[in-house]
């Protein structure tokens, strides 16, 4: 360390000595013997000096790395082989270094014969120079990618008759395999069924595939969040069910079952502090029959300022989602001593403030799910700060 620290002041003191050597030049009469002596000195020290000190660096760093685990070579070898997904490794002129086991049948190539050979071969000739531009641009580290590619004409349709993809969507990443001395580039190749979307591409990667035929299953859920803003919208508006019902307790009708399996509604008290009683709850929903019944009397029991998360979101007036909560105590305990997420065995939850565009938070909606449904996801989630805005106006009016 002390070595390498050496050789790294001494080439500094040489860049400084350089630089004033070529502001010496730009002076008049700055081109004589004198400032040339001096320039052929410097060259003849770089050679018989810094240059032998770099060659001792790099050998004693190699004399000292430590080798690599045979048995955890061994290791990663298998598990690249057994991705289930076809992936390539590149270098930056696109050339397979080697490619695994999915990859090999995807191409139809031996991993043998691959190695060694580009793989913009088994691609359409239109996309060849684009996809080895991408490759170069990632090797550069100019950041990962995707792009789609369409396979060489011949390659859709296997021997047996079976249809096989013909546009497949790469992502590309920059990677530094052990004993490699040049920067790699993984190539992860996901096919592209016919009529099928535009695929997206992972955060922070650049996409280049056009936009085509949207995705049933993201049709079908935005569909379903429109209806369930519809139909809270009516509810909210709708005055001629009891009178002693109140807005909120609508909204929590709409949503039960529905859009959540646990809905918890708490309340604003109008003269109180954080601190002192500020929040009272006032709804639970819950599983109507069994023991669900039991659970929903003990969370409806808690007192909300037990509970951290409804609580700083009460406070700070921002939404919160939780996919599988690492923090079982996040909404507080029942008067067992039992957190409530393991008491609604909830996988995922959504607490949001009801608090119009402007003035202070109302209360705060809190919502679980359980068992094998789907998480909460960020679209759910937008919505549902739209309805909150929408029950917090219906509040203040009532």
């Amino acid at each position: 360390m002390a070595d390498a620290e050496e050789f790294g002041a001494e080439l500094t003191d040489f860049r400084e000595r350089v630089a004033e050597l070529r502001a010496n030049r730009a002076l008049p009469g700055g081109g004589g013997p004198a400032n040339l002596d001096a320039a052929l000195f410097e060259l003849q020290y770089v050679s018989d000096v810094l240059w032998p000190r770099y060659e001792q660096l790099v050998a004693a760093q190699r004399q000292n790395a430590r080798p690599a685990d045979p048995r955890e070579q061994q290791l990663l070898r298998a598990v690249f082989q057994g991705l289930p997904v076809p992936v390539v490794l590149l270098d930056r002129d696109s050339v397979v270094s080697r490619l695994n086991f999915a990859a090999s049948q995807l191409f139809g190539l031996r991993a043998g014969y691959a190695a060694g050979r580009s793989i913009t071969a088994s691609f359409a000739h239109e996309g060849r120079a684009a996809f080895r531009g991408q490759v170069a641009a990632v090797a550069r580290h100019e950041g990962s990618r995707s792009l789609a590619v369409e396979l060489m004409h011949g390659l859709g349709n296997g021997a047996g008759g079976d249809e096989r993809p013909t546009r497949l969507w790469v992502t590309l990443t920059a990677v530094r395999p052990p004993g490699h001395r040049r920067t790699a580039v993984l190539a992860v190749c996901q096919p592209m069924t016919k009529g099928a979307g535009r695929r997206p591409a992972a955060p922070g990667v650049a996409a280049t595939e056009p936009a085509g035929r949207p995705d049933p299953a993201e049709v079908s859920s935005h569909v379903e969040l429109m209806d369930l803003l519809d139909d809270m919208v009516v509810a909210l508006l709708d005055d001629t069910g009891p009178r002693a019902e109140s807005p909120l307790a609508r909204a929590c009708r709409v949503l039960h079952g529905r859009f959540a399996d646990w809905v918890i509604a708490d309340v604003a008290a109008r003269d109180g502090a954080p601190e002192d009683g500020w929040l009272r709850r006032v709804t639970v929903l819950g599983p109507g029959n069994g023991p669900g019944a039991d659970r929903a009397e003990a969370v409806a029991a808690q007192d909300p300022a037990a509970a951290p998360l409804i609580g700083e979101a009460a406070r700070a007036g921002a939404s919160a989602l939780q996919v599988r909560p690492e923090d079982p105590f996040a909404l507080g305990k029942a008067a067992d001593g039992l957190p409530v997420l393991a008491l609604t065995e909830a996988s995922s939850l959504l607490c949001v403030p009801l608090r119009p565009p402007s003035g202070a938070v109302l209360g705060v909606l809190t919502l679980l799910r359980v068992g094998p449904r789907h998480a909460f996801e960020l679209a759910e989630a937008s919505a549902m700060e739209r309805m909150s805005r929408h029950i917090a106006l219906a509040l203040r009016a009532a």
